[in-house]
């Protein structure tokens, strides 16, 4: 019966669903696997579902399971708020679990500082970076995900703070023609093989746009699922990729990549941070908002 439920078993869920493993859940709420398997079964008849069924040699969340997690999550993170929100925050010892949402671009910069300094700051603290998938706001608003790093969704239940501004630019290898020369123009740009970067596996980008307008057309001879792939790519070929400034800094010279100039001026990407309007006072949500806006200038 569903009036069996208390917040134990909301957290017990919660580590379940998000684990898929009655061992994993077990270590994330510190308990022995039997208590938590006796917790499961507990669940199993408030709820009337199995939570957790067989697939091959391990376990996945049932098609309930999966579609109340996000409510539970937020029930959980409402709980929480009620009883420390007179607190002073106590990041050190602080257990908790954050889902944030983040473009690949960002991802491959911001991310690795962030984990370094939540590592050293909250070392109870899981991240869970998540790409993006279906370009929506309903995981926001139902708590599945705490934060959306990357070019903003409006949304009026919905709060928005920039990081910064992204460019992309072109990357090529060093030893290859185009590395060595200067400044390409458009006609030199055109005449050279291009990766495209796209996990959805378009061949056009905001380049191609402005290339139209002046009549011109790039060719491009491969596509990649993610920036950094489309930079491995090129750094062993003479092909040219389009990637974020801050990757091409970051990473260009360990894979050998130059970055070249074109004659054209492709538009800006906004790189924000979103969250649902009810985190605003969170202590927990403002730290970490706080982290990541650090990070981000760091990276």
């Amino acid at each position: 019966m569903v009036a069996e439920l208390d917040l134990n078993l909301l957290r017990v869920f919660d580590a379940l669903v998000t684990e898929s493993s009655v061992t994993g859940a077990a270590a994330r709420l510190h308990l022995s696997v039997p208590a938590t398997s006796r917790a499961l079964g507990r669940l199993r008849r408030a709820v009337a579902d199995p939570v957790l069924v067989r697939a091959g040699r391990g376990l996945t969340p049932t098609p309930f399971a999966t579609r109340t997690a996000p409510q539970v999550r937020a029930l959980i993170e409402a709980a929480e708020t009620v009883f420390t929100a007179d607190r002073e925050l106590d990041v050190a010892t602080m257990e908790r679990t954050f889902t944030i949402r983040i473009n690949e671009g960002p991802a491959a910069t911001l991310a690795p500082q962030l984990v370094r300094m939540i590592g050293e700051r909250a070392p109870r603290v899981v991240l869970r970076l998540l790409g993006e998938g279906l370009e929506d706001v309903e995981a926001l608003r139902t708590g599945a995900v705490d934060l959306d790093v990357g070019a903003p969704r409006p949304a009026a239940d919905l709060r928005e703070e920039p990081l910064y501004v992204e460019s992309l630019v072109a990357v090529v290898a060093a030893a290859s023609p185009a590395g060595r020369a200067g400044p390409l123009t458009d006609a030199q740009l055109c005449a050279l093989p291009h990766v495209s970067a796209s996990r959805r596996g378009r061949t056009r980008g905001p380049l191609d746009d402005v290339l139209a307008e002046r009549g011109l057309e790039r060719r491009v001879t491969a596509v990649a699922g993610s920036f950094a792939v489309a930079a491995m790519m090129a750094a062993e070929s003479d092909l040219v990729a389009l990637v974020p400034r801050r990757l091409a800094a970051r990473y260009g010279p360990a894979l050998g990549l130059r970055t070249v100039e074109l004659d054209v001026e492709l538009p800006p990407v906004p790189i924000t941070q979103q969250w649902h309007a009810r985190l605003d006072a969170d202590p927990a949500q403002v730290w970490l908002r706080a982290t990541v806006r650090e990070a981000a200038r760091v990276g």
